[in-house]
């Protein structure tokens, strides 16, 4: 397996994981801090179960990462979104650049 190279993980993303909903609302995980790219750009996704949103912006993050739907993410320390829904990238042992590409909204 071939991580994402470290010199492009420019940017920081600090991920609330999404737990679920309990009684005062929706339920978030510790916030872990990871190294990501940030790829800036608005476009049209669809999720796995059909779902379509506009993206506010891409990050491309470790492929340990975890950031499931509808978690809290605050990129570069200012800018707060939420996961609409990420893409497992692993080549499987081929030698490509495995990471979790995660679509924010």
């Amino acid at each position: 397996m071939a991580d994402i190279p470290a010199w492009l993980l420019r940017h920081t993303a600090t991920i609330e994981p999404y737990e679920g909903t309990g009684a005062a609302g929706p339920i978030y995980g510790a916030p872990v801090t990871v190294r990501c790219f940030v790829d800036d750009v608005s476009r049209l996704v669809r999720s796995g179960d059909g779902t379509e949103a506009v993206s506010s912006a891409t990050l491309y993050c470790p492929l340990d990462t975890v950031a499931p739907a509808e978690s809290r993410v605050t990129v570069n320390g200012h800018r707060p979104a939420t996961v609409f829904t990420t893409f497992r990238r692993d080549g499987g042992g081929l030698p490509t650049p495995d990471h979790l590409e995660v679509v924010l909204q």
